[in-house]
């Protein structure tokens, strides 16, 4: 399925339904039960991270610059402190790694579907002096959840990686998270939603990859985390993470953050102790949408290879210091090699996320 998507996406096809007619009819009064309750909370504006982060490390090179694109949780919403947000951490930790300063610009958008990707390029490349040196896309639930039709999802999707990629930037796509893992859904939409949600996410991963990008399968990331602490991982909304919530996608989404710029350690060898392989590419994407954490990147075509990078710890959450440049306020091919990280903080021991 995912492959017929990207297919459709690629060749103008037309739309490719996830769910069926009867389905649809049978998940209709659950649909309407979950509206009720999700979001039923009050989700505050997400706070405004732009700025420079790690200024203790101002020096002779330039800072890099980080873009953000995407819905409400690239945006951060959820989350009252700039600190918080996943473009801080992510911004915070970039610049631990590389000792630089980083600049931040985030153009997410809350309530985002991928036709929004459009506009928010445009926002990133209107100077060309200031191109990001990488962008993070966090993108997907929404498309989901307004039935957007896949293939014109992946299709914005992957012409926003090539727009980015052509202008010099490197890019991190988030794909599409595992829906199932709201909590008021309950069953057998739970079920459905998660099917359609990794189907989505590996069709984004094939596209991505094919424009030469790199992503990062968001999926059930919380996994055992959430079953465990629900009010704790998620907001007060029930919908959008806590901020412990989006430390844990940042802690997944910053080793390929940092292996892009070429700051991570990175070999080809494949090592059988843990379980490394070779997959063709939409074999490669679907395995990463059923695992949380798993990297997906170009190397040989038509195959992929599959490793796994262990999670660092985020440093401390900053804010964000005031940027002298005035344009860091404006509006807010080939095969695959996929990396699966498992632990979290400075944990070495092989377990999965």
């Amino acid at each position: 399925m995912a492959r017929r998507i990207a297919a459709g996406a690629a060749y103008g096809g037309g739309s490719i339904g996830l769910l069926g007619a009867a389905a649809a009819g049978v998940l209709l009064a659950e649909v309407q039960l979950a509206k009720r309750q999700v979001g039923g909370g009050t989700a505050p504006v997400p706070p405004s991270a732009d700025g420079r982060y790690g200024v203790a490390f101002t020096g002779p090179a330039d800072p890099l610059r980080l873009g953000l694109l995407g819905d409400s949780t690239a945006a951060g919403q959820g989350v009252r402190r700039a600190g918080q947000t996943p473009g801080a951490l992510l911004a915070s930790g970039l610049a631990a790694v590389s000792e630089r300063p980083v600049d931040l610009r985030n153009v997410a958008q809350p309530g985002a579907r991928s036709d929004d990707l459009e506009r928010q390029v445009s926002l990133l490349l209107a100077d060309p002096a200031r191109t990001p040196d990488v962008c993070v896309i966090m993108i997907g639930a929404n498309d989901v959840t307004h039935r957007m039709p896949a293939t014109q999802s992946v299709r914005c999707l992957t012409t926003a990686v090539r727009r980015l990629r052509t202008a010099g930037a490197e890019v991190v796509v988030g794909t599409c998270p595992d829906l199932g893992t709201i909590e008021p859904v309950y069953q057998p939409l739970r079920w459905m939603a998660r099917r359609v949600s990794r189907q989505l996410a590996a069709a984004q991963t094939i596209g991505s990859v094919e424009q030469g990008g790199r992503t990062v399968s968001l999926g059930d990331l919380l996994g055992p985390e959430f079953e465990a602490n629900p009010r704790e991982l998620f907001g007060p909304d029930n919908y959008h993470p806590s901020a412990e919530g989006y430390a844990t996608a940042a802690m997944a989404l910053l080793p390929t953050l940092c292996a892009v710029l070429g700051l991570w350690p990175e070999t080809d060898r494949l090592d059988g102790a843990r379980r490394e392989d070779m997959l063709p590419v939409a074999k490669a994407a679907s395995q990463a949408a059923k695992e949380a954490g798993t990297e997906v990147t170009g190397a040989r075509a038509p195959w992929a290879l599959l490793k796994h990078r262990r999670r660092r710890r985020l440093p401390p959450a900053t804010e964000p210091h005031p940027h002298p440049h005035p344009e860091m306020h404006g509006e807010a091919g080939g095969s695959t090699r996929v990396e699966r990280r498992p632990g979290t903080g400075t944990d070495t021991s092989p377990r999965h996320a």
